[in-house]
């Protein structure tokens, strides 16, 4: 009969959607044939980790002992996916084997890669399972990367440690030395209070020249959250106007800044040592996506791109080459504000609060009306006009006509508000200046809210 020589449990996690569920890592050491099994649901990424602590064990002269050692993840019925659990497997080999006093994992939850070198490796989801951890009276404190601190530092509650190695945190276990904590931040956004910003890459409304009546659009949409599609000839400025729309919003409060980040957090979008963020998401998916990149997807449920956008500002340029079956996905979002994806393996929902701001061509040559340029048929117009389905058009609000802008409003300086002027409070807007010829007017509150 095989004989026992040893077992522990350390608390871990496991992000499914955005929802984080407890993961208890159980290790149990038999003497037998040397052989490390990882059971419980573990998805290839969490197998693969036997190599990976085997390698980072050997280089830091940590010895895992020749038994046969048994690794359940519970609960057995949860799917384990990623390599987050692969510090606190290691931790249980080594309390197992005696290396760590059971007491000093005692309300600790783990979470990290290993490195063939022993380094800790930043995770995806550091974010909510710092929400999560804070949240459980059974947790007390939470490892994981230094990478993940600044991010992690969002979460009240909760006590961080965070290593760069795992030489480190075996010696900060047994009372050695400290582990390193967040550093203390300006403002739980990492920016100063009060601060406007906009996306890297962002527009002022002042640079843009012309289009007074497009601009006047851009200033309703962002004031009630209305949906906009611009129509306009190439050159018009059409994408410059829609990336301006960020700046014409307020920042991010802290509660959408916690949202915004847990979901790039998930998608893997956090760069490494980042925290919160304060500015608006601008997201301008190319029109070759497919419908789960834009919802949503995926075996294992990940966030699309409508809810990276959540928050912020969904651009879709181009809009008629869509994929039909692709823009219908979106029905459902921007009626309902979230996305549910069901798979075999589970489900997950997905906040998606947007503005969408759509652009396309009048024409399939885009110069409709220009007189010895455009040689569409009507029919190949009324086709080309065809691809964006009425129900879809229905969720949008306003429909404005960019026209070409003339050689000498191009040649004029930079004239107008600034996007800070006019997002920022007390800003009254000026009368409507006269609409061009053929503009359609605004077609009132969205629909979705009457009713």
């Amino acid at each position: 009969m095989p004989e026992w020589m040893g077992s522990a449990s350390v608390m871990s996690a496991a992000v499914m959607g955005l929802d984080v569920r407890p993961v208890s890592v159980e290790v149990s050491l038999i003497k037998g044939t040397p052989m490390m099994q990882i059971v419980g649901l573990a998805q290839s990424a969490v197998r693969e980790g036997r190599e990976r602590i085997r390698a980072a064990a050997a280089q830091l002269g940590l010895h895992v002992p020749g038994l046969r050692i048994t690794v359940n993840l519970a609960p057995a019925d949860l799917p384990k996916t990623g390599a987050a659990l692969d510090l606190p497997i290691m931790l249980g080999i080594l309390c197992a084997k005696g290396d760590l006093p059971q007491a000093a994992l005692d309300g600790t939850l783990a979470v990290g890669e290993l490195g063939l070198d022993g380094s800790l490796r930043s995770i995806r989801g550091a974010l909510p399972i710092a929400l999560f951890a804070a949240a459980n009276r059974r947790v007390g404190r939470l490892l994981l990367p230094a990478a993940n601190l600044r991010e992690a530092s969002a979460a009240d509650g909760i006590a961080l440690g965070g290593s760069e190695s795992l030489t480190h945190i075996l010696t900060a276990l047994n009372g050695e030395v400290p582990l390193r904590a967040p550093l203390t931040l300006v403002s739980p956004a990492g920016g100063p209070p009060g601060g406007r910003e906009r996306e890297d890459g962002g527009f002022d409304l002042s640079a843009v020249k012309g289009q007074p009546v497009a601009k006047r659009a851009l200033e309703i949409a962002a004031a009630g959250g209305h949906n906009l599609l611009l129509s306009g000839c190439p050159g018009a400025g059409k994408t410059s106007l829609a990336r301006c729309l960020p700046g014409l919003l307020p920042s991010l409060d802290v509660k959408e800044a916690v949202d915004v980040t847990v979901i790039h957090s998930v998608a893997g979008l956090v760069a490494d040592g980042s925290g919160l963020r304060r500015v608006r998401p601008f997201r301008a998916p190319h029109h070759s996506i497919s419908e789960a990149g834009l919802i949503g997807g995926g075996t294992r449920p990940r966030p699309g791109e409508a809810s990276l956008a959540h928050h912020g500002v969904l651009f879709l340029d181009e809009l008629p080459e869509f994929g039909r079956r692709t823009l219908e996905a979106l029905r459902q979002p921007i009626e309902e504000g979230q996305v549910r994806i069901v798979r075999a393996a589970g489900s997950a929902s997905f906040p998606a609060e947007f503005t969408l701001v759509a652009a396309m061509n009048p024409c399939p040559c885009g110069f409709l009306g220009v007189p010895g340029r455009c040689r569409c048929l009507e029919e190949t117009v009324r086709r080309y006009r065809r691809r964006v389905s009425g129900p879809l058009l229905d969720r949008i609000d306003m429909l404005v006509d960019v026209p070409a802008v003339r050689w000498e409003q191009l040649a004029e300086a930079a004239s107008g508000d600034t996007s800070a002027v006019v997002g920022g409070p007390g800003w009254r807007a000026p009368p409507p200046p006269a609409p061009p010829p053929g503009t359609r007017k605004w077609r009132g509150p969205p629909r979705r809210d009457a009713g």
